[in-house]
């Protein structure tokens, strides 16, 4: 799908600071602005969520030292051709996101097994990090020598990224007047163990090879996660789609000291859809200072998401207090590796044999 774009930022912007301190009235208030984003349009920018800018440049940094290493050392750390585990290296190319026919990852994914799939491959490097406890996702490191300090640093951030995961899930529970079982079962399912660290690099390709979808930086797609936390440089490209006019994406432009939140399946299906799963993608800069000579060469870019998922054996059904006559329950329920299972097989060539976290 090419689809429109409008220019103009319609996203809202929500600051979670009142949520350091505890439940008050601007808890409340940020908590209903942010259901009201989720609700409408799954995506939102984020402030306050408490990630120092300086732990931030030295995320970036790493992955700027990780991406400028010869392709013979990256590869001491290979993602396997399959999706398990979902850690390591990958390079240009090995990634596909499956577009579906209907263009709706979520729900099908479970239910409709043999719908059409297109793959498009991607023109970016990644690096898959996760909990070290998590014995069903061992992570893929670097040798020490290679990049030393690397998976120190790594191994400390991905647990200070859970700490603004926690924050917003708070806001779910709050803005969504769950109750108390349901807020605490909420917290339980998502220990942090299943969470995701991925570093992106998309380098540096000439703008016809986008316009002409030979190749693609990331193609419209859906997590699959309950939600995603993305911080990004400024390069700009993500793109999201109106759910209220399907084939028209919004810009999201970067935004200092905001991380862009997106909500993924899981919370589409635990909110009874009061929360809306987003549709996005990663195009073209929309500046022209981002391109360089004659071919239009792009520049590189780099985000960090964060991807936070239910544990594997969760089973993930709708809130019963988002459940009512007027509005029937719309998903069966279903463990987490089951539906990661099924979704992440389009991802690589060679179908898991049991779960992967994206």
């Amino acid at each position: 799908m090419a689809g429109a774009v409008n220019g103009h930022n319609p996203i809202p912007v929500v600051d979670l600071s009142p949520f350091q301190s505890g439940i008050s009235e601007k808890s409340k208030e940020a908590a209903q602005s942010f259901t009201n984003a989720c609700h409408r349009l799954g995506f939102v920018y984020i402030t306050g969520h408490g990630v120092p800018e300086e732990l931030l440049d030295e995320a970036f940094a790493w992955s700027k030292k990780l991406y400028e290493l010869d392709h013979e050392e990256k590869m001491k750390a290979p993602h396997p051709t399959a999706p398990m585990p979902h850690r390591g290296y990958s390079p240009p190319g090995l990634e596909k996101i499956a577009e579906y026919a209907d263009n709706h990852p979520g729900d099908a994914a479970v239910e409709k097994k043999d719908r059409p799939v297109k793959k498009v491959g991607e023109f970016k490097e990644s690096y898959e990090i996760g909990s070290e406890s998590n014995p069903n996702q061992p992570n893929i490191w670097l040798p020490e020598d290679v990049l030393p300090g690397f998976r120190d640093f790594m191994t400390n951030f991905y647990w200070e990224l859970n700490k603004p995961a926690r924050l917003i899930l708070q806001a779910v529970c709050q803005g969504l007047d769950l109750t108390k079982a349901e807020a605490d079962n909420l917290l339980r399912i998502h220990s942090g163990h299943n969470n995701q660290l991925r570093l992106l690099h998309y380098p540096p390709v000439a703008a016809d090879l986008l316009e002409n979808q030979v190749t693609a930086r990331m193609p419209a797609h859906r997590d699959w996660s309950a939600f995603t936390m993305l911080f990004q440089d400024d390069c700009g490209g993500l793109e999201l789609e109106d759910p209220q006019e399907p084939g028209r994406f919004l810009m999201a432009a970067p935004i200092p000291g905001t991380l862009v939140l997106n909500i993924g399946d899981m919370l589409q299906r635990l909110s009874n859809d009061t929360f809306q799963s987003a549709n996005h993608r990663v195009q073209l800069p929309p500046f022209e200072d981002r391109f360089a000579g004659e071919k239009r060469i792009t520049r590189a870019r780099y985000s960090i998401p964060y991807f936070v998922a239910p544990d594997d054996t969760a089973v993930v059904e709708s809130f019963p207090s988002r459940v009512d006559e007027a509005h029937p329950a719309k998903y069966e329920p279903v463990a987490f590796q089951d539906y990661g299972a099924l979704v992440a097989k389009h991802l690589y060539d060679q179908a898991p044999a049991t779960t992967a976290v994206h």
